[in-house]
Order: structure tokens, then C-alpha cells, then sequence
């Protein structure tokens, strides 16, 4: 049973749905999930709120589908952002120690106060302060310096700020929900937490999360997250291509890409096509499967390429030992990773969760909800065990509290095609 004050909410804001999950820590302190939810998306688009009055209402879809699975109420939501613009700069701060030429809390504090309180462009705000590197005394340190003799400590942050009014616009949408805001936390950080594991976070590895409406990727390397990117353009591109390139409706366009499509041209198979139905009077359209993947391959090699740009503008594209991990909605493309592999000469795989709450449901594994997942885990990290109760008769449980699309997240999107060369939308 959920606690009514120790539970958090977190919303992952896509271009293309909202998904959102309740969870606390339990009494042994580990992530257990006590409602989800998703939604389709209106008034937001790449990570940005247009109209406040369709968001809100789409934030209100999820969030009464979680109060429904929950005891007690909201009060406090966590997001994900994923907008632009988004402006990252270095600080780098000193001072001598505190405590007997020992580093103590308070010395990386104070450190963190300096940076938190630096002035930035105007009508930009602060969102993450990431810690890239301690000298003690003229030694490089690790992350964690508390302890290390030395009478002068000199940090390296990374500064992430955004747009104001962006945060200001979220806060609104909330407050027309009665909720109010918590947490906002980069979307491909969040993502990070629950797709990378912490070897590969310091052998060197990139989240690489293509949406609907953005790719978003972070660069991690010896523990912590050096660089990050949002690019303004994700599957959405693919469909409106496959739309001109065929001459068809998006909705056909959209069917083609989940259903048929692939990233590599050469791999489909030539002898195939897929029968576009006819409508005022037009005849039917056949469109080849190697002409499909064909126009998907063109856009994202485009996406790759502009990825790798910002890899290399991290300055360690050749010491990220762990390679590339897709997430996102388009992660599903078959010989997508094949294709990353050969565009960019590195290691690659689709993400899972390799962070897992103790009541994972048989489908959870799906790279959709990631974002989501490694919020509710980050938020959680600072929260409190739940309460101890007292012990009572536990009776015979009744249908799962999940709603039914979280039971079947990966079941399958549209059915993959046949052995027959033919075949039509319907």
C-alpha cells in the first residue's frame, strides 16, 4: 500500500506522449513502482510548452490515471526537460580547507554554493551543476573527495542552464492541475541513470535517445556526465520524408516506418512491397521495402552524423570504451544499431534497464520509458524508506493495480509482416 506522504510522481515530457510513473523507497529502501501512466501529448512539441490550456489537460490524463492507483494525493510532480535552447559553460572554483587539511562536506558545498549562485544570461536559469573534476593540493582526485588530506581543493563544474520561461511555462501546467513543481532534471541525464551501468559510465559510454520530436544524448566518462546535446529532430522527421518520398498520408507514413521499416537500404528485401490503400477515386499505391528503408537510412544517417558531431565536440570520441546506447521510440528500427555501428566506427546496442525496481512487471523492458524509469530513481535517491506498518491479515489480491497498457508496453507496436511478397494496410 502506498504511503500517503512518502511517494513521488515523475512525468517524462515527449513530443509524441507523456509518461509518467508513483513510486517510493520501501522498507529496505529499494524503488517500488506503485502506478504508471501515459498519455498522448497536445500543446507540447520538442520539449516545449505552446499552449498551456492542451498540456495541461494532457498532464491531467496521467495524472488521474496514477491517482486512481495510488492512495493519497498529489502534490508535487517531477519533469523531465528536453527543450532548447539549452547552454552548457565551465566554472571552475577554489578554496582552502576547513577542517585541518582534511576535505570535509562543507568544503565541496560551499564549492557547489559558489557555482549555484553565478550569474548566467539573462532570462536563463541554472538546471544541473555536474561535477567533472577535484585537484587536492595539486593531485587529481576522484569524484568523491571528502576525506583526502589537503589544504586546498579546485573544482570543475559543468554549468547546464535553460530557458526561464520554459521551467515557468511547466509550472503553469502543473498549477492548472493543482500540483506544483519539483524537480526538473535533463532528460538524457535521466535517461543515463537507467540505461547505463556504472562500469560503462566509466569506461566511457554515450545515451543516445532518439524521440519523436528531439534526439538527446549524453557523453559519460569516468563516472560522470560530460557532455550533452539536444537535437531538434527525431523520428517525426522520418515520417514527414517517408510521407513526400511515397506521396501518402502521415498516418500511412507513420504505419510504414513502425511496421516495415529499417535503417539499412541494402539489407531489405527488394522483392516485397507494401499495398497503400486508395481513397476519393485514387488507385491503390505499392511501395517497395527497399525503397522504404532507403529514405529512412538518408534521415538517419543525418541524426547519426549530427550526434558523432557532438561526441567529438566532447573531446574524448576515442576513449568511450562502452559505445553508443539507443533508447527512445525510434530505437526499434531494425539493423539500427548495425547502421550506428558502421556510421560511426564505435560499439552499440539498444538500451534496457539495467536499474530495476523490486516489482518490475514481466514488460517493462522497454526503451520508451526509460527517461521516466531513471527520473523516479533519481528523485527517490534523497527520499526517505517508507514507514513500517504494522502486520495484518493479507488477503487474496485482486487484479493487478497497473494499468492494462503498462502490463503490454512491448507487445508489440503493429505486426510484422508475413512470409507473402504482398501484402496491405488496412
Amino acid at each position: 500500500m502506498a504511503s500517503k506522504t512518502n511517494f513521488s510522481v515523475v512525468i517524462d515530457v515527449g513530443t509524441s506522449k507523456l509518461a509518467a510513473f508513483a513510486g517510493q523507497k520501501n522498507q529496505e529502501g529499494k524503488v517500488e513502482i506503485l502506478g504508471a501512466a501515459k498519455a498522448p501529448v497536445k500543446g507540447i512539441k520538442r520539449g516545449v510548452v505552446l499552449n498551456i490550456d492542451e498540456a495541461a489537460s494532457s498532464v491531467e490524463q496521467v495524472l488521474e490515471e496514477i491517482q486512481q492507483q495510488i492512495e493519497g494525493e498529489i502534490s508535487k510532480v517531477h519533469i523531465a526537460y528536453a527543450g532548447q535552447p539549452m547552454k552548457i559553460f565551465e566554472h571552475k572554483g577554489y578554496r582552502f580547507t576547513s577542517g585541518e587539511g582534511v576535505v570535509t562536506q562543507f568544503d565541496v558545498d560551499e564549492l557547489f554554493r559558489e557555482a549555484q549562485n553565478l550569474q548566467v544570461e539573462q532570462d536563463f536559469k541554472i538546471l544541473h551543476i555536474i561535477p567533472q573534476m577535484y585537484i587536492i593540493d595539486g593531485e587529481v582526485s576522484d569524484l568523491s573527495p571528502v576525506g583526502i588530506t589537503g589544504k586546498k581543493i579546485e573544482a570543475t563544474f559543468k554549468l547546464i542552464t535553460v530557458p526561464e520561461i520554459h521551467l515557468t511555462n511547466f509550472s503553469r501546467v502543473l498549477s492548472k492541475n493543482g500540483v506544483e513543481m519539483g524537480d526538473v532534471i535533463l532528460s538524457p541525464l535521466a535517461a543515463g541513470e537507467a540505461a547505463l551501468s556504472d562500469d560503462e559510465k566509466e569506461m566511457g559510454a554515450i545515451l543516445l535517445d532518439i524521440g519523436a520530436g528531439t534526439t538527446k544524448l549524453a557523453v559519460y566518462h569516468e563516472g560522470t556526465m560530460i557532455h550533452t546535446a539536444i537535437i531538434p529532430f527525431g523520428g517525426d522527421v522520418i515520417t514527414r520524408d517517408i510521407k513526400e518520398g511515397c506521396s501518402i498520408l502521415p498516418k500511412w507514413a507513420e504505419q510504414l516506418k513502425v511496421q516495415y521499416g529499417q535503417a539499412l537500404g541494402d539489407f531489405a528485401d527488394d522483392r516485397k512491397v507494401v499495398t497503400i490503400p486508395g481513397h476519393n477515386g485514387w488507385e491503390p499505391k505499392e511501395i517497395s521495402f527497399r525503397s522504404l528503408a532507403f529514405i529512412i537510412q538518408a534521415r538517419m544517417e543525418e541524426i547519426i552524423d549530427s550526434v558523432y558531431f557532438q561526441v567529438e565536440k566532447s573531446g574524448i570520441a576515442d576513449q568511450l570504451g562502452s559505445g553508443i546506447v539507443i533508447s527512445g521510440g525510434t530505437a526499434g528500427l531494425n539493423n539500427l544499431v548495425s547502421l550506428v555501428k558502421f556510421r560511426t566506427g564505435m560499439d552499440a546496442r539498444q538500451a534496457f534497464p539495467v536499474f530495476r525496481p523490486v516489482n518490475k512487471p514481466k514488460d517493462f523492458v522497454n526503451s520508451d520509458y526509460l527517461t521516466a524509469l531513471g527520473m523516479l530513481r533519481m528523485v527517490l535517491e534523497k527520499a526517505e524508506p517508507a514507514p513500517k506498518e504494522k502486520k495484518k491479515v493479507v488477503k487474496k489480491k485482486k487484479e493487478s493495480r497497473f494499468s492494462p497498457w503498462f502490463k503490454g508496453v512491448v507487445q508489440g507496436v503493429l505486426d510484422y509482416v508475413d512470409d507473402d511478397d504482398d501484402v496491405a494496410l488496412n
